[in-house]
C-alpha cells in the first residue's frame, strides 16, 4: 500500500479520511510505547497467557499488568476471556504481531 500523497488539490474528503487514520495510527503507536506494554504484547504473540503468568514473566505486581492490559484492551490490541477466576489474554488481531517484527527488524541487532 503506498503512502498518500499530500497536495494543495486534495480533495476536503480524502484529508478527512487521512487525518482519522492518523488519529488511529496515534492512538495506536501511544498503545504501544510503553515498555510494559510492549512487552506483552511480545508475549501475546506465542500465544495466550493468564494474567498470573504475565506478571511472573514480566517481574511486575498484579495491579501494574492489569493497569497495561486495561489500556491494550481499551486501544483493541488484545481480547480478555474468564475462566473461572483466572482471566487470560490473547492478541486480538494481527496488527501487534506485525508491529513487533516491524519493530524487532528495525532495533534488534542481528546475531
Amino acid at each position: 500500500m503506498a503512502l498518500p500523497q499530500l497536495s494543495e488539490d486534495i480533495s476536503r474528503d480524502d484529508m478527512d479520511r487521512i487525518a482519522a487514520n492518523a488519529t488511529r495510527a496515534s492512538n495506536f503507536l501511544k498503545a504501544i510505547s510503553h515498555e510494559g506494554r510492549l512487552m506483552i504484547l511480545c508475549h501475546l504473540v506465542s500465544g495466550e497467557k493468564s494474567v498470573t503468568e504475565l506478571e511472573s514473566l514480566l517481574s511486575a505486581r498484579q495491579a501494574a499488568v492489569s493497569q497495561q492490559l486495561s489500556r491494550l484492551r481499551l486501544e483493541g490490541l488484545v481480547t480478555p476471556r474468564r475462566e473461572g477466576k483466572a482471566i487470560y489474554y490473547r492478541l486480538a488481531d494481527d496488527r501487534p504481531r506485525k508491529m513487533l517484527e516491524t519493530v524487532y527488524e528495525l532495533f534488534c541487532d542481528e546475531e
